[in-house]
């Protein structure tokens, strides 16, 4: 009896688990058994396998074949596991050594002509299989820029399975022809992306990211003081905005711009976005490192599965997981369902999503900043003078309590967006500041915070409980007065208190100052309630 192990990995969610593949030879009448909790695909690939093997030129062996996917307890999925149940195959035949194979990690879809095709989740996978401890793996040629961002581990990169016969019996190695003349897509690369999702969903609007690259600019925008520094803090901090205001005013294009006034992301943050990215099949190829604060705009009809994630089977990412690390905007907010945006406020709290379905139960990633746009009134023109809203006021009511009280007490900041102006949109009283110019300030402000969070588990002034503020932090003496009155009136709640002192904290960092002062604390009321208190008319404040 012939038998051979090697290793793949299931992922669950966006993590993976490694799963030992078995493969054993008996006498008895030729059949092919498949065992160990696979899906339909995986099922499927008894006869990718098969065909896959004949046409790389090495004989099936002709005796009762049992392929085992172990723990069986696992659900398996897609057809990333053909790759190791061929050369599990292959070993318990002896047509390669059962030790070469015993401590490879293989992953990757076989076509009929046994090329290998690339599959979703390399990155997730790989990153399972170096924490498992093993440091050799074998994946699709046109995935290994995206493996060999887990360090410490080898990488070969395939493009059929004669190939990795090849390597695996010290052969020469044959060279495969590209699969289309050049100038033409390459369709091994369809494997990459869900169909239907789009190239580039859920990436940062504009191209490229260095130098001289093609993005949105803030000095587009035409007036909108207000709203610009709101934008400034929420990017400093990590606060969540709400922008409510008529349309044409410019809400979307601050929200386009809020991308790119973040920082770029760090190697670990970067890491974890491209492994989201991956599984959900939008990672664009020749990309393999998302390095920009990614950008998720849903549109206003979307589900509830498809914001927190879900879909039949294992659960898979949604919005708010693909805006992990970076920017969550919902456009015409009030429009979307209320079950669907009150699914946000515990992703909102816990930065992670936990989505239970019949096939299990997932914890995906979530920490985004969420950017809420919505007209006062569905006709838009409820705060214009003299444009003639009909809306009645039960309808205006009812309009604006889509937004419900829960979701929006967790939205630190809330500007009214007001027409534009028309010195301000011929330019008249200057351009604003470049997206560059409050890039930097952002980045610094930043570091302040990032200094004083040193040796803690928070990064930004958003996540730091509030308890350790009053506390561990605090602001100068008298500075919270205001607020603490507004607690005691019932305008602020207890959560609203901490996340006030939260952008105060924002408001001093932009200002280089070690405390938030009162000043500031009122600068941060401005923002949280929407009434003027004339703290934002300050020389530079939230600049």
């Amino acid at each position: 009896m012939g038998f051979a192990r090697t290793c793949s990995v299931a992922l669950v969610g966006v993590d993976g688990v490694v799963v030992e593949v078995q493969a054993g030879l008996e006498p008895g009448v030729a059949a092919f058994t498949l065992v160990g909790l696979p899906d339909k695909t995986l099922v499927e690939s008894r006869d990718r396998v098969r065909a896959a093997v004949v046409n790389s030129g090495t004989a099936w062996p002709q005796k009762k074949l049992t392929v085992g996917l172990s723990p069986a307890s696992v659900p398996k999925s897609g057809a990333g596991f053909d790759l190791a149940v061929a050369a599990a195959v292959l070993g318990a035949a002896e047509v390669v050594d059962p030790a070469a194979i015993a401590d490879l990690v293989l992953i990757g879809e076989l076509g009929l002509d046994g090329r290998v095709r690339p599959v979703r989740g390399i990155l997730p996978a790989v990153l399972a299989a170096a924490e498992a401890g093993y440091r050799q793996v074998v994946v699709p040629q046109q995935c290994a820029a995206e493996a060999a961002l887990v360090p410490e581990v080898a990488v070969l990169g395939v493009r059929s399975l004669r190939q990795l016969i090849a390597v695996l019996t010290d052969g020469p190695v044959p060279e495969e022809e590209p699969g289309e003349p050049p100038g033409r897509p390459d369709p091994m690369l369809a494997g990459l992306l869900v169909p239907g999702a789009g190239l580039g969903t859920g990436l940062a609007p504009g191209r490229g990211g260095g130098e001289g690259a093609d993005f949105p600019d803030l000095a587009d925008v035409a007036g909108q003081h207000t709203a610009r520094r709101a934008l400034e803090v929420a990017a400093a901090g990590g606060h969540h905005l709400f922008l409510s205001g008529p349309p044409g005013a410019g809400k979307t294009m601050l929200a386009e711009r809020l991308p790119w006034i973040l920082p770029p992301l760090s190697r670990q943050d970067s890491v974890e976005v491209t492994a989201v990215h991956s599984v959900a099949g939008i990672l664009p190829p020749g990309e393999p490192l998302v390095s920009r604060p990614p950008y998720c705009a849903p549109h206003h009809s979307a589900t509830m599965q498809s914001l927190v994630g879900g879909g039949s089977g294992i659960p898979r990412p949604g919005a708010v997981s693909l805006a992990h690390r970076g920017i969550l905007f919902l456009d015409e907010a009030a429009e979307f369902h209320s079950r669907a945006l009150d699914a946000l406020r515990q992703p909102l709290e816990s930065g992670h999503v936990v989505v239970a379905r019949a096939a299990g139960v997932v914890r995906l990633p979530a920490r985004f900043l969420m950017v809420l746009a919505a007209n006062p009134c569905p006709c838009g023109r409820h705060t214009l003078l003299g444009t003639g809203c009909e809306c009645p006021p039960s309808v205006i009511r009812r309009y604006q309590a889509r937004l419900s009280g829960p979701l929006l007490d967790r939205v630190d900041l809330r500007v009214g967006v007001e027409p534009v102006t028309r010195s301000d949109l011929l330019g008249r009283g200057g351009r604003g500041e470049p997206t560059a110019a409050v890039a930097h300030r952002v980045r610094e402000a930043r570091e302040r915070a990032g200094a004083r969070f040193a040796g803690t588990p928070w990064r930004l002034n958003s996540e730091v409980p509030g308890q350790e503020l009053r506390t561990r932090w605090q602001a100068a003496p008298g500075a919270l007065a205001p607020a603490e009155r507004e607690l005691e009136r019932g305008l602020l709640t207890a959560r609203g208190l901490d996340r006030v002192l939260r952008v105060a904290w924002t408001v001093a960092d932009l200002r280089g100052r070690d405390r938030p002062e009162a000043l500031d604390v009122a600068v941060a009321l401005e923002l949280r309630t929407g009434i003027a208190r004339g703290a934002m008319a300050v020389p530079g404040v939230g600049t």
